[in-house]
């Protein structure tokens, strides 16, 4: 099936307001009617949790998150998704004529053609002894435009805590042609649908029923520069920083994660590993010298006294 990767997350939150302005600052682009997008049109939608649009929530846990949307290439694979859950399970049809249905740990689902634009911007570059991208006449470093924080490309991937990791994998496996990825070994598989090269856009956590539900979601950047300077402005704006900056070993994607209103995290994330359907999954115990290659110390001052010469 070719599921492109998540396209829209929807929360159904308390405090509206309060997650509104955490998107934004966050670097998405508020358009209208509690929705946030990247670059290309991805994102999320932040609704009240009594807003009657949204799923019911029928997990045993606070958790926000809702309802997971994925863009798919075009109406054929809309189809055989209806095809191959139809009269074993609901499966709705919505107005906007998209798909919604429950996966088999409880999580509800959207499929929908994927309302992705295009963009021409181009990735960071660096420079390396025989191989120069960036000549001295240009800018020394590929970031946004000084002074302006640089703005999240699209939606990369979401994290579940699931009761039983096995149950999941099975179910976007064989139902829905994920792919395997790698894996940490008494903890989940990293998993990608068969429409992206991308390392994964899924990720299961195996935790206690009574946690089940988004661990965290992430945008891709252009770039590690950008991760560090998104990351940077979005720390600067008082919000918490609950991991990195740092790398990750499966994948080798940047990172740097805050906490969130929406009782998950969200992460900045660059430069994710892309693997073709010639690769085999690694695997490895879940340690933390497995999870990151090395990790910063963010520090607000950095000079004797605090402040530069």
């Amino acid at each position: 099936m070719n599921i492109l990767g998540p396209d829209t997350l929807h929360f159904g939150v308390e405090d509206v307001a309060l997650c509104e302005q955490f998107l934004k600052d966050y670097g998405l682009e508020p358009v209208g009617d509690g929705r946030f997008e990247a670059l290309d049109g991805t994102g999320v939608v932040i609704k009240h949790r009594e807003d009657s649009s949204l799923p019911a929530w029928t997990l045993p846990t606070a958790n926000m998150l809702r309802k997971t949307v994925y863009g798919v290439k075009d109406a054929a694979t809309l189809e055989s998704i209806k095809k191959e859950f139809e009269g074993e399970r609901e499966v709705k049809t919505l107005a906007d004529g998209s798909l919604e249905l429950v996966d088999d740990v409880g999580f509800v689902l959207g499929f929908q053609v994927s309302n992705r634009k295009a963009h021409q911007l181009s990735a960071e570059r660096v420079n390396a002894p025989g191989d120069i991208h960036r000549q001295k006449n240009k800018t020394g470093v590929d970031v946004a435009t000084v002074g302006q924080a640089p703005k999240p490309r699209t939606l990369s991937h979401v994290v579940y805590f699931v009761p039983d990791a096995d149950k999941a994998e099975r179910f976007y496996t064989d139902r829905l042609g994920f792919r395997v990825s790698d894996r940490f070994v008494g903890m989940g598989p990293f998993l990608r649908p068969a429409g992206t090269f991308d390392h994964h856009t899924l990720f299961f956590i195996q935790t206690p029923a009574h946690l089940q539900g988004c661990e965290h979601f992430t945008f891709h950047m252009g770039g590690p520069s950008e991760v560090m300077q998104a990351g940077y402005a979005f720390a600067g704006k008082g919000y918490e920083s609950y991991w990195g900056p740092g790398r990750h070993q499966f994948g080798s994607n940047w990172f740097w994660y805050f906490n969130t209103p929406m009782a998950c995290h969200i992460e900045y994330d660059a430069d994710m590993d892309q693997h073709d359907d010639e690769w085999s999954p690694r695997e490895a115990p879940a340690i933390v010298d497995n999870s990151q290659i090395f990790l910063f110390d963010w520090r607000e001052k950095w000079a004797p006294g605090g402040k530069p010469d």
